[in-house]
Parts: structure tokens; sequence; C-alpha cells
């Protein structure tokens, strides 16, 4: 008898869940998700610049909780799980930039904001 696999996670599901509600507009809203060999997850998020205010929260309160939900739906799937919040111009930029760089590029670039 097989063993089903495991479920994968929709961490892009789950951040536009937690998102939206607080956007005005959610086409505004993008999303990506990216992997590396190791396993560890990447979610970046851009937004328009008019709902940051809300999406961040009283003291970033708001922003860190859905970070600290993103990050045990992560744990309980045994992955390393990190959000990175940009403005819509960063994310423009960081989409093409990160077409080209590798999971280590990638992950010597994201230890400087954990």
């Amino acid at each position: 008898m097989s063993v089903p696999p495991a479920p994968q996670n929709n961490y892009v599901a789950l951040v536009r869940f937690l998102i939206e509600p607080f956007l005005e507009s959610a086409d505004s809203l993008s999303v990506d998700c990216e992997t590396n060999s190791r396993g560890r997850v990447w979610i970046r998020l851009a937004f328009a610049g008019a709902d940051k205010g809300r999406v961040f929260g009283r003291g970033g309160r708001t922003i860190q909780a859905v970070r600290t939900l993103v990050e045990k739906a992560g744990q309980m799937a045994d992955q390393s799980v990190s959000l990175e919040v940009f403005s819509e111009q960063q994310a423009k930029k960081n989409a093409s930039a990160s077409r080209k760089t590798t999971s280590e590029t990638l992950s010597s670039r994201t230890t400087q904001f954990e």
C-alpha cells in the first residue's frame, strides 16, 4: 500500500487571503513565491502605496502577524518561509532581477533581511 504524498502549502493563496481585506483594490496585490534547492521559501508581495498604512498596521503589528502565520504554516510543513514586502517599483525591478539570479545569490541576499 502506498503512502499519499504530503500536501503542499499554497502560500500565495494564504497571503492573498490574509492581505486582501486590507486593500482598497485587490487588483493592486502582487504575490510571488519562490523555493530554492534547500527547500527555503521566499514570498514577496507588493501592493499600492495608498494601502501601506492599513497593511502594516500600527507599529507594524498587522504585517508582523501575517509573517508569523505564514512562518507557522511553513513550520507545520517542515519548511523555512520568509515574507518580504516591496513597493510596486521594487517588485517590478526584483521580478526581472530574480529571473537572472541563482538560488545561492538569493540566499545571501535574503540573510540580510533576517
